[in-house]
């Protein structure tokens, strides 16, 4: 491997199976199945299949705010996908989601059952089928929607840029570093900007907009993304502090966030298929 100072891209590019990084083991350059493996099923209608990363907090935060709302219909067996061991490329997983990330969920509440994939296109199918955390007044409702969709289009430049090489890339590389905090710093600032006038990112109501962006922007300057806190000087963001502060204190999130996670001293639960699941991980974790 040469030093990224150095490298000359060349005429033909050719996959290296082990570059160093933390994922080279499963990462490939083509899609599909690799293992015939079907997909566990529960009791419940709304079967979710998932990792407790920030994509995956998104939809199991969506669905206990849901069930904390009243809506019984929102009952969901949420099972874990090793994505490090490569799960996510078994064929049942492959045949809901073909691009093999995670969140991916069926609803078998409908004929045929529907199959979801996308987080954010999750959360607006979730906030419609329900009737709930999306605005009904129109000026609010699209603000929550281009939220949204920013959520969407941003996070990859934190995850799989600054994440990746801040946290995971084989060595410390001095360009992407200061290109993707030059940016995340940026997406903070604007987040920054709109909350000092928004309760959420909404208005006044919290919405499907804040369940997308909390999860990566709140957990970072929470402490609980990368380690990056004192890196990126996000005391500088004060009210993204204060509304990441807000949201982090719903009981549904903090129930939502453990659901399908295996680490951290604040909650595990690598399963869940009932309320009391939640519960008694949450109690163990004192």
């Amino acid at each position: 491997m040469s030093d990224d100072n150095q490298y000359t891209p060349p005429d033909i590019w050719t996959w290296e199976k082990e570059d160093g990084s933390k994922f080279s083991s499963i990462n490939r350059p083509e899609a599909g199945a690799r293992e015939e493996k079907a997909l566990p099923v529960g009791e419940h209608d709304l079967q979710l299949y998932s990792l407790a990363t920030p994509n995956g907090q998104k939809v199991t935060i969506m669905l206990e705010e849901l069930l904390a709302a009243g809506v019984d219909a929102a009952e969901y067996d949420a099972w874990l996908v090793n994505i490090g061991e490569g799960e996510q490329f078994t064929s049942g997983f492959v045949e809901v989601n073909p691009n093999s990330k995670i969140p991916a969920m069926v609803d078998n509440s409908v004929s045929p059952a529907l199959t979801l994939f996308e987080s954010g296109a999750i959360l607006q199918y979730l906030a419609e089928k329900f009737e709930k955390l999306i605005p009904d007044e129109p000026h609010a409702r699209a603000k929550c929607r281009h939220w949204l969709f920013w959520q969407v289009g941003s996070a990859p430049f934190l995850g799989g840029g600054f994440g990746h090489f801040y946290n995971y890339a084989p060595y410390p590389m001095e360009y992407p570093i200061n290109r993707f905090t030059m940016e995340t710093k940026r997406q903070l600032d604007v987040l920054d900007k709109h909350l000092a006038t928004h309760t959420y990112m909404a208005g006044d109501e919290y919405s499907i907009a804040d369940i997308a962006i909390w999860p990566w922007y709140g957990n970072l300057v929470l402490g609980r993304l990368y380690d990056a806190e004192t890196f990126l000087q996000v005391h500088q963001y004060k009210h993204v502090m204060r509304w990441a502060k807000a949201i982090d204190a719903r009981d549904a999130v903090k129930r939502g966030r453990i659901v399908n996670r295996t680490w951290g001293d604040d909650g595990q639960l690598e399963n869940r298929h009932s309320a009391e699941d939640i519960d008694k991980a949450l109690a163990d974790a004192g």
